[in-house]
């Protein structure tokens, strides 16, 4: 049986009172990353999260249109429970909802155990790994995303916000008329997440928010509140923020690109040796290598949808081969030129549709691996990327990245075996009902002459 500690609950339910608070949302993360959750009346919240707040296991497999996808434990097993407790650390107000405050769930099975299916607990299961070679990784994550208008002109109902060319990098009104990124990210700040900064992008409608550097559960929980939050302040505003890889035709795609390095228990930065090739540790060129070795696999989880991969390819700036180099974003893998303790490897894999904690828990257990085997890495890119001959290409579907992370054993072992063949089940269905679906091009290219 799992329960929380009944003095630290009460502790919270008084504070919250004292503070006006008196609903808790408690959520957490699903295989896509999406939030699941319940409101919780403050008034009962010690005597309702004391032994936790059940939930049913399938609502991992549950897709983005409601089908329940069969997990193991899950439909064919009855629809059995997992038990979700709050971990009261991450207790924090919503700026933008009077009253309420959020709190991330840890999932359990009903025998105390850790629920395999709960991607906190795949990245904390990655963690311990280098707990035991006495390593703390710090991630800094960056999230590009889509604001889109009503429109009733288009199929979708939605166009991109703030029309306009050329307006990356820029901020105020010229990119965002209507200033709706300056407003959320004064309520991010207020959230209590760590953003720090925010742009416009390159891409009408398209901005991105960072996030400050941080130990890599916390790092990944603010990312998983922060794509919650945007969504959420988007839809107040009757707009539609959205985190696919690739939403249009005609324009690029949102990355998430991740910032790695590790750190000795005694505050050492480990990646960094200025008597090193390049200024990089052999912790820091063992990390590359496993994250190169293990690429083809660590794409199912990066870029984890039938879309991500409309986003690949040469002059993109997103990544299509399995590369590295120094301060090069035509790489997979970029070094930036910082040294001493900003030593650090950025992956430039993933797209914004990724589940944050998948995402870098996928990362660091390739990094894990390298470190472990003390790999090496081939020899880095030099100019401009997307040459084939200098580099093996991605994989270019889902289908195969996912064939490739299956046959990863490593890779699995270290995420969990029960993990990986829920989310590739529940993937491979996602393949299947898109290669059912008549699309808009299919029409638009056959319907006439044939």
């Amino acid at each position: 049986m799992v329960q929380v500690d009944a003095d630290a609950v009460r502790a919270a339910q008084a504070g919250l009172e004292a503070d006006q608070i008196d609903v808790v949302r408690l959520g957490y993360a699903d295989l896509i990353g999406a939030e699941r959750g319940r409101d919780l009346l403050v008034s009962h919240f010690a005597r309702t999260v004391g032994h936790g707040v059940a939930f049913c296991r399938s609502v991992y497999g549950t897709s983005p249109l409601g089908g329940v996808v069969d997990i193991e434990g899950g439909l064919s097993d009855g629809l059995p429970d997992v038990i979700a407790l709050p971990d009261l650390s991450t207790l924090k107000p919503l700026p933008w909802e009077p009253g309420v405050a959020h709190v991330i769930a840890d999932v359990f099975n009903p025998d105390g155990s850790r629920s395999e299916e709960s991607p906190r607990n795949v990245l904390r299961k990655v963690l311990e790994e280098f707990a035991g070679l006495g390593m703390k990784p710090v991630i800094g994550p960056e999230l590009e995303f889509f604001v889109l208008e009503q429109a009733a002109e288009s199929a979708s109902g939605w166009r991109r916000y703030g029309e306009g060319t050329g307006n990356v990098y820029t901020s105020g009104y010229k990119g965002d008329p209507e200033n709706t990124l300056l407003r959320a990210l004064r309520q991010l700040g207020d959230y209590g997440i760590d953003v720090v900064a925010a742009n416009h992008e390159f891409a009408s409608g398209q901005f991105e928010i960072n996030l400050w550097h941080g130990d890599a559960l916390d790092a990944a929980d603010r990312a998983f509140r922060f794509k919650a939050a945007v969504q959420e302040l988007s839809r107040r505003e009757g707009k539609l923020a959205t985190f696919m890889a690739k939403p249009f035709n005609d324009e690029g795609g949102s990355g998430f690109h991740l910032h790695f390095s590790t750190w000795s228990e005694d505050g050492q930065a480990l990646f960094d040796d200025p008597q090193g090739r390049d200024g990089l540790s052999d912790v820091a060129r063992h990390a590359i290598a496993g994250v190169l070795a293990h690429a083809p696999a660590l794409t199912a989880l990066l870029n984890p949808t039938v879309n991500s991969y409309k986003r690949f390819g040469p002059d993109t700036l997103a990544p299509w081969l399995i590369d590295w180099g120094l301060d090069n974003r035509s790489a997979m893998i970029r070094i930036p030129p910082e040294r001493g303790q900003a030593s650090r490897l950025e992956l430039r894999l993933g797209d914004a549709s990724a589940n944050p904690y998948l995402g870098i828990a996928a990362f660091l257990a390739a990094a894990y691996i390298g470190i472990r085997d003390e790999l090496e890495p081939p020899e880095k890119l030099e100019g401009y990327g997307y040459d084939t001959s200098k580099a093996q290409q991605l994989p270019g579907d889902l289908k195969s990245a996912l064939d490739f992370l299956e046959d990863d054993t490593a890779l699995t072992e270290m995420l969990g075996k029960r993990f990986v063949a829920a989310f590739v089940a529940y993937k491979r269905d996602e393949l299947e009902r898109f290669s059912r679906w008549v699309t808009d091009w299919e029409f638009r290219e056959y319907s006439y002459h044939l």
